[in-house]
């Protein structure tokens, strides 16, 4: 059971399917409802504060090892000569990959969930208070791994981005298909291993767009440079068109 969002999966006793599992209680929904609309408030707030700071984020959601702060520490060098940066990360424990981030000259805050299996919109919005962000930054949120809880809590993000590695299964989208269905992006990391691998890139993005037919699919590898070019395109395109639809909503 997940500690911190209230979620309670179905209890096995290893007895037959329909004797070994049992359903969610009522009153656990709503708890987790109630959960929800508190994160969705805190959201909310974050996402007008971000608004007007001209300040774009991105919410990156992956199982663990996915490549999410290697493909950052190449973002950063990539980027930080010509676009403000920041950076907060997600982990229950350590702050190692906020150190990793600290040592490409970019700002990054460190949120240790504990037993939590997720951010918040309320541990954002608290680290957004140590982040000092220039308009037009872009602001990277890694979140914890995990391809399930955060799919449900808005953090007051402009997008959401799903990393798959082809070290996983090509049928990832369809077993986790809310995160799929969420994003705004799929990118495809580790994809000089593929030789190495049995992973059908088109299965993969034929599964993704049968969850989400308007996702968009980028294949990427940190290690190679592989799809980085096209990577920090998007961010600063999405950037751009982030800042001109939070212009139009202003005027309307």
């Amino acid at each position: 059971m997940c500690g911190a969002c209230g979620c309670q999966p179905s209890i096995g006793t290893g007895q037959s399917p329909q004797e070994g599992f049992r359903r969610v209680p009522n009153d656990m929904v709503l708890i987790e409802r109630d959960i929800l609309s508190k994160n969705d408030r805190f959201a909310r707030e974050n996402r007008a504060r971000l608004s007007a700071a001209g300040i774009f984020a991105v919410n990156l959601i992956s199982s663990p090892g996915s490549g999410k702060t290697t493909l950052l520490v190449e973002t950063m060098k990539a980027l930080k000569a010509s676009v403000s940066l920041g950076v907060i990360e997600g982990d229950q424990q350590t702050s190692l990959d906020a150190d990793r981030i600290r040592a490409t000259g970019v700002s990054a805050v460190q949120i240790n969930t504990g037993t939590g299996c997720h951010l918040d919109a309320h541990m954002v919005g608290h680290a957004l208070d140590d982040l000092s962000l220039d308009n037009g930054s872009i602001l990277f949120i890694e979140n914890v791994g995990n391809l399930v809880c955060p799919a449900s809590f808005d953090l007051g993000e402009a997008r959401k981005v799903a990393l798959l590695s082809v070290t996983e299964g090509d049928d990832k989208p369809l077993k986790y298909p809310d995160v799929f269905a969420a994003a705004s992006l799929m990118v495809l990391t580790k994809v000089d291993l593929l030789p190495h691998v049995r992973f059908d890139t088109g299965d993969c993005i034929a599964n993704a767009r049968a969850i989400n037919p308007n996702i968009e699919v980028l294949e990427v590898s940190a290690q190679s440079g592989a799809g980085m070019a096209e990577w920090t395109h998007w961010l600063t395109t999405s950037a751009r068109r982030s800042a001109a639809e939070a212009e139009l909503a202003t005027h309307a």
